[in-house]
């Protein structure tokens, strides 16, 4: 069984940064993907960004060029840098890791005020 551990989200003014950072641990295969999923309110979950064991990154458009996700495979940890935060980054932040399953963490909320 994986568990992840989700930290670093909170409340940031419009502009400012954040930083995420999902540590996994527990019995588990090779981490192929870790990534990060955001739900803003009223919406469906949506891929923001995910770097592949070999730091193949993938980012969605809306965050290209303001995120950053990082992972320290020694320490089983995917970070996400987050500059120049706007208001539409408002969500629920979920870390994903896919072994040969796929697992979630439990949530971290993220707020930009305007």
């Amino acid at each position: 069984q994986v568990q992840l551990v989700e930290s670093g989200g909170g409340l940031v003014q419009a502009g400012g940064s954040l930083r995420l950072s999902c540590a996994a641990s527990g019995t588990m295969f090779s981490i192929n993907w870790m990534g990060w999923y955001r739900q803003p309110p009223g919406k469906q979950r949506e891929l923001v960004a995910r770097v592949s064991s070999i730091d193949s990154t993938y980012y969605s458009d809306s965050v290209k060029g303001r995120f950053t996700i990082s992972r320290d495979n020694a320490k089983n940890t995917a970070y996400l840098q987050m500059n120049s935060l706007k208001p539409e980054d408002t969500a629920v932040y979920y870390c994903n890791v896919v072994t040969r399953r796929e697992y979630w963490g439990q949530g971290t909320q993220v707020t930009v005020s305007s």
